[in-house]
């Protein structure tokens, strides 16, 4: 975590699932830090007055614990530049910064708000998204909702909510059903009152040295080849599953993975990824590598989210360390072929 830099988390999910139940826990809980609650909620499902300190007109309200909670009037960003500068002067106190955004809401456009905007920028630094999935209705939600799953495919963070009210089949289904749209994703079955604060904050989702976390189960599927051979769960992108429930949903939000031993030409994964991104930018969810490029003695790491795209030097290959890159892309309707046709002619 930079120093002086406030950390957000953005908190997604569709109506019912139990985002409202989370909240309240995360501002009751005595944790001993003060969280600044952006709520960008319509309808009756916000913030009961009960926890808040007096049901005023403001915009900013106090709770009794020292948190704050406002709604935002107008857009994000004045919203975010305001109690930046409030907390400047000293008028308001808070660690972190939760937002809240509608059952509806696609989180690209306000994960983005941090990486366009300087003076956001300046401030705050977006830690992570969490995407809240109600398992009794979410199946329902996913095949009928395109943001429903644009919400899984942006997640660093998937908690599943209500598992009590399905057979622990439907769980493993809908697990299923995720991991392929978003491998990136830890998924964890929760009940509200007990979610430790350590896995809500300090995720690291977009933090750029934070090691690439793809779930290695998928990872095995993926690679027919892998050497672990094939789990219950494995099959390679062309073979038939054997999971009774799997192919019922081809889910238009996907994500693959890039793998190769060959070092990168830079210029010419620059370039195609540029056109890449100028093309497919906004159905690109989220993207994210490790990358060995040739003539570097450090790994490249780079992620993206829509058409912003950033790179940094990571740690050195370590003595004896394989190289390789590793890349995972989510999002809709992605060509994939295109894609994998065309990392493959970057390499050097």
């Amino acid at each position: 975590m930079t120093p002086g830099l406030i950390p957000v988390t953005i908190l997604t999910g569709f109506l019912g699932s139990g985002k409202t139940t989370l909240l309240k826990r995360v501002l009751s809980e005595a944790h001993g830090q003060k969280i600044a609650i952006i709520e960008n909620e319509f309808g009756e499902e916000n913030i009961d007055s009960d926890i808040l300190v007096a049901d005023t007109h403001e915009q900013i309200i106090q709770m009794n614990n020292g948190c704050i909670c406002c709604t935002i009037r107008e857009d994000l960003r004045a919203t975010l530049s305001d109690l930046a500068e409030k907390r400047r002067k000293g008028e308001l106190h808070f660690d972190r910064v939760v937002i809240e955004t509608t059952g509806v809401a696609d989180p690209g456009p306000v994960a983005q708000t941090f990486f366009i905007d300087d003076e956001i920028a300046e401030s705050y630094l977006l830690d992570s998204v969490l995407t809240l999935v109600d398992a009794k209705h979410a199946q329902g939600q996913l095949d009928a909702r395109q943001e429903a799953r644009r919400q899984i495919g942006f997640a660093d963070q998937i908690f599943i909510s209500k598992t009590d009210l399905v057979g622990p089949t439907e769980v493993d289904a809908l697990i299923h059903r995720l991991k392929h749209m978003n491998p990136r994703a830890p998924q964890r079955a929760v009940h509200f009152g007990d979610v430790p604060l350590a896995e809500v904050f300090d995720l690291k989702g977009f933090n750029l040295s934070a090691k690439l976390d793809i779930d290695p189960e998928f990872l095995n599927a993926e690679d027919a080849h892998g050497p672990r051979g094939h789990g219950p769960h494995d099959h390679a992108p062309g073979e038939a599953c054997d999971h009774p429930h799997h192919h019922h949903h081809d889910d238009d939000v996907k994500s693959f993975v890039f793998r190769a031993k060959r070092p990168f030409n830079p210029a010419k994964l620059e370039d195609f990824l540029g056109a890449m991104v100028q093309v497919y930018g906004p159905k690109m969810l989220r993207y994210k590598g490790v990358l060995h490029m040739k003539g570097s003695e450090r790994k490249v790491i780079f992620q993206g989210v829509h058409q912003l795209m950033g790179s940094d030097l990571g740690p050195k290959w370590a003595p004896g360390e394989e190289k390789g890159s590793k890349m995972v892309f989510i999002g809709i309707d992605l060509p994939k072929d295109v894609l994998l046709q065309g990392l493959e002619q970057c390499l050097a």
